[in-house]
């Protein structure tokens, strides 16, 4: 097989990166500032903030440790084709350093969030009672120190010694980070499942279930395939990575956003059939809030709009083959997964249905300014392509079947 030539491509952020970094600050801090002030002016106050605050704080959240998922996936399978979209993957999942200081107003707003952090409710419920050494702010917090240094620790070794190849071309960077992707792995699953306990399903203290964090899982994988998609067709148009991505690795990004979109539906309807199945009081209480009231038009949405309609979409070659088509496809995807956060967060601390607003899009885009500003700061560094990586060829000379 031969490959492309990559020497003369633009394979840097710089030029770019600086506007990014100056745009998305500003917008991070003005649309925060601006969704806080509103909130408050309109009534809704900290729990209105804090409610939108969490569902976009956990679609960012779900979206870099897609990414981290997604370079472990590839050290732990010895992926080739992957190789010149890996670094963007690496450069998303450094954002968690960013995301953890992100998570600070959630843990000072526990009491504004989470029934179980009121001592006067556990004194009066038996059940929170019984769940009062795990579900207590001290042990919450400290949980969630452990989530972000086990997910940073390894997003830091994997990028770093990613990028100390590019100077030394030595492959025996890549045969260590293969080794620690397995153990890694298992690591990220337990730790991502109790993030997902902890952050969204405690929502509601009562309700349980053992599928939830793979459920968040799917759609974290989604929303990152989505994103890298979107990421690496903006920065073609910028003149960058033009020859080192190709169709085929559109094609294949096509392929896993195609497969797991499948996959969240999957989990989503074990989920709820089981639950169905078997007709427990306590189990059916938290799908019958979804089904009643404003909150059955977002479920129908979420139904034909995560699932339905991207499995029609993605399902033909030509689309995973268009560059744009993908992105836009991406793009959709995206919005649905910030929908579905918001479904399972809403009900809980939302008793008047959906209340989309002003307040959620200002939120989002201030979260969504300093994450860019965050990314623009990973990748402006290093190269935009592993260079020296031992595999790089391959990936240059791959061909979709």
């Amino acid at each position: 097989m031969t490959h492309l030539d990559i020497s003369t491509e633009n394979l840097d952020l710089e030029g770019l990166a600086p506007r990014l970094i100056r745009f998305g600050a500003a917008t991070g801090v003005l649309g925060l500032a601006a969704a806080a002030v509103l909130s408050f002016a309109s009534g809704g106050g900290a729990v209105r903030f804090l409610g939108t605050y969490l569902v976009s704080f956990c679609f960012f959240l779900t979206v870099s440790l897609g990414a981290l998922f997604f370079v472990l996936l590839q050290h732990l399978t010895r992926a080739g084709w992957s190789v010149t979209v890996r670094r963007l993957a690496e450069g998303i999942a450094g954002n968690l350093v960013l995301l953890a200081v992100l998570a600070v107003p959630v843990v000072l707003g526990l009491h504004s969030l989470y029934h179980w952090s009121h001592a006067e409710a556990v004194a009066t419920d038996p059940i929170l009672e019984a769940k009062s050494g795990y579900l207590n702010p001290t042990f919450f917090t400290l949980r969630l120190v452990v989530y972000f240094a086990l997910w940073i620790g390894l997003a830091r070794y994997f990028n770093g010694r990613s990028t100390r190849q590019d100077s030394t071309g030595d492959p025996g960077l890549s045969r260590g980070m293969e080794r620690l992707s397995a153990p890694g792995m298992v690591v990220f699953a337990l730790s991502l499942n109790f993030a997902a306990f902890d952050l969204l399903m405690s929502l509601d203290p009562h309700w349980f279930s053992t599928i939830f964090g793979v459920y968040v899982f799917g759609g974290s994988v989604v929303a990152f395939v989505a994103a890298l998609a979107i990421l690496a067709v903006s920065l073609q148009a910028s003149g960058r990575l033009t020859h080192a991505i190709t169709v085929e690795h559109y094609h294949d990004l096509g392929k896993l956003l195609f497969a797991f979109t499948v996959f969240w539906a999957y989990i989503a309807f074990s989920q709820f059939m089981l639950i169905w199945y078997a007709n427990l009081p306590e189990e059916t209480g938290w799908f019958l809030k979804r089904q009643t009231g404003s909150w059955t038009w977002l479920s129908l949405t979420l139904l034909f709009g995560h699932f339905v309609l991207p499995f029609l979409v993605l399902l033909p070659r030509y689309v995973k083959r268009r560059p744009r088509l993908l992105a836009i496809a991406g793009g959709w995807l995206l919005l649905m997964h910030w929908l579905d956060l918001y479904w399972l967060v809403g009900p809980e601390l939302s008793r008047e249905g959906v209340r989309l607003g002003l307040v959620d899009l200002l939120c989002f885009l201030g979260l969504g300014g300093l994450f860019v500003a965050g990314l623009a700061i990973a990748l402006r560094r290093h190269r935009l392509v592993p260079t020296r990586d031992p595999r790089l060829g391959e990936s240059l000379a791959f061909e979709n079947a």
